[in-house]
């Protein structure tokens, strides 16, 4: 298991995710992730369809579990729909049919 280093937990206790998700070590994990999930959304693959993943998501959230940040166990492979579904709080209507991203963390 990948020990998550003091400054960064101390970013997340404090807001700043953005700083988590651009370090070098999140990256690395990340990538093990994907090529552990063979780059396929875990999500539609148990629907039996096939979407590409670019993302990795937590299953127990980061800012409510930040020691579980970089638990292999605790990530997951998605394609961005399947990801937005995870997280409707991170949408928001901004105008009639339009959508806006509403929290740092990107992929």
């Amino acid at each position: 298991m990948i020990q998550l280093p003091k400054e960064l937990l101390k970013a997340i206790k404090a807001g700043n995710v953005r700083k988590f998700y651009k370090s070098a070590i999140w990256q690395a994990v990340r990538k093990q992730v994907l090529i552990r999930d063979n780059y396929e959304c875990q999500k539609c693959k148990e629907k039996g369809r096939y979407s590409k993943a670019n993302c990795v998501h937590h299953i127990k959230h980061l800012r409510e579990f930040p020691l579980l940040a970089l638990v292999l166990s605790n990530l997951i492979s998605l394609c961005n729909a399947c990801h937005n579904q995870e997280h409707p709080e991170k949408l928001k209507k901004y105008r009639a049919g339009q959508k806006e991203y509403i929290t740092e963390e990107r992929w």
